[in-house]
């Protein structure tokens, strides 16, 4: 299932600092999470999906390269942030 306009304007309000900041680092990295949850359901229902799994291995290594940046630059962002989204368990 598609993220909605309101499922994103929820997702920027909760991550960022308002309803506008949708570059900050955490909001891309709640936004990307959620587009790869979805569309990891997506994969194990549909397996001969190949153009699907690209898509969703580059969002899972687009979402890998903001993490590395934010845990270099703020650590305690960056532990925060996993523990919110519970992304390395």
């Amino acid at each position: 299932m598609a993220l909605t306009k309101e499922d994103k304007a929820q997702i920027v309000l909760e991550y960022g600092k308002n309803e506008k900041n949708t570059g900050a680092i955490e909001t891309q990295v709640a936004l990307l999470t959620r587009r790869i949850l979805d569309l990891t359901e997506h994969a194990k229902v549909n397996k001969k999906d190949t153009n699907s799994r690209r898509g969703l291995l580059k969002m899972v290594g687009q979402r890998r390269k903001l993490l590395k940046y934010l845990q270099r630059t703020d650590l305690e962002g960056y532990r925060a942030l996993v523990e919110k989204l519970q992304i390395r368990k």
